[in-house]
């Protein structure tokens, strides 16, 4: 474990500073500027693979108001269409009905694993992600307080854990790996924790999250 960490007793502070809830055109609008994501480390292969990104969703980074600050995940079913089996953050498609992406976020995280939006205070967005499965992500970093009670739609969750801020805003934590998507080589982010193997998409996100609140 990486003892070099950046002090994040005062996170929300720094969140707060950094982080808008200003929707970003490209959520939209994928001929706008200002996203980022998968293509970070690949910028190449969205044009050789011909991918393109054009599904609004929204995932809440939920981080949890402990004495030492932690981050809650969950570990998606194998039965999902899409990431199944993957450690994630709450979160889904953005539905017409909903008001905002952070709207959409708090939807997902109660339908997914029954936290309150009461307990949830929405500090700002990160950068929008773009991923190879089509999807333009918008990730919404909030502050949750410690005193919620979680139920766990079995559908889509297998479980939740929590992992320590400090640990996933270590630079020193964040690989980065190579694996083969339909016959070409792709990096991508990568985070070890104990008996968690976060990788991808969430990964990717906190690298992000670093990027914004200690890096910027």
């Amino acid at each position: 474990m990486n003892l070099q960490r950046p002090a994040t007793d005062d996170f929300f502070d720094r969140a707060r500073a950094r982080l808008t809830l200003d929707v970003p055109p490209a959520l939209a609008d994928p001929s706008a500027a200002g996203a980022r994501g998968d293509l970070d480390l690949n910028p190449e292969m969205w044009v050789r693979a011909g991918v393109q990104a054009t599904k609004p969703a929204a995932v809440l980074v939920p981080v949890i108001d402990r004495r030492e600050p932690t981050v809650l995940l969950t570990l998606r079913t194998a039965q999902l269409a899409s990431h199944a089996g993957q450690v994630a953050f709450p979160g889904g498609k953005i539905d017409p009905a909903d008001e905002s992406p952070v709207a959409a976020a708090l939807r997902e995280a109660k339908e997914e694993t029954g936290l309150a939006a009461s307990l949830v205070e929405p500090i700002g967005y990160l950068d929008l992600y773009l991923t190879f499965s089509g999807f333009r992500i918008l990730p919404t970093v909030a502050r949750v307080r410690p005193d919620f009670t979680l139920a766990l739609n079995p559908r889509e969750v297998v479980e939740t854990f929590e992992v320590p801020l400090a640990f996933v805003m270590a630079p020193d934590n964040h690989q980065r790996k190579t694996r083969d998507w339909n016959g070409l080589q792709r990096e991508y982010y990568a985070i070890s924790f104990e008996d968690r193997y976060i990788w991808g998409i969430t990964a990717g996100i906190l690298r992000n999250l670093y990027d914004r609140v200690y890096a910027a």
